[in-house]
């Protein structure tokens, strides 16, 4: 034990290293946050850049759209002893400049929309999920009688069985 005692006391106790490592975290901590605040207020990361969210406003071109109406129909469902009936109605959404072409054309669209709509059966009908594939088979067949660079969308603002 006593030569343990020496030599705790005979050592001596370690030598401060200074400030030096401190001022230098400090500076290199400062030159990082200046760096990345001047890379995302060039724009070079996402979410940067000098325009403020407030200050951007999106902006609609309503020039590019034209909308050409679909008469209403009321298409039997099923056998005439049932009664159903479904009340349909929508609107073509087209390409500017060809509104009246497509009005025109408007009987081969109604013929088109008239036949599938009775040859669809009723069970799909029920199903809440089918609107978005009946309208797509809808849409499908309007820009083959039409033609797909004309007609762009089918809007349906009525689809109610009864």
């Amino acid at each position: 034990m006593a030569a343990e005692a020496t030599d705790i006391e005979g050592e001596e106790p370690p030598k401060k290293k200074g400030k030096m490592g401190l001022i230098l975290g400090v500076v290199f901590l400062l030159a990082g946050a200046g760096g990345g605040y001047g890379i995302v207020a060039a724009g070079l990361l996402p979410g940067g850049g000098d325009a403020s969210p407030a200050e951007e406003k999106p902006t609609l071109d309503v020039d590019d759209v034209a909308f050409v109406p679909i008469d209403p129909m009321l298409i039997p469902l099923g056998s005439p002893a049932e009664g159903r009936h479904l009340r349909f109605r929508a609107q073509l959404e087209v390409v500017p400049g060809y509104e009246s072409d497509v009005a025109k054309l408007m009987p081969r669209i109604m013929d088109i929309l008239n036949s599938y709509l009775r040859a669809i059966d009723i069970a799909i009908l029920e199903d809440p999920g089918a609107l978005i594939t009946v309208r797509a088979q809808m849409l499908r067949r309007i820009q083959i009688v039409i033609g797909e660079d004309f007609v762009t969308d089918l809007l349906i603002t009525e689809f109610v069985q009864s």
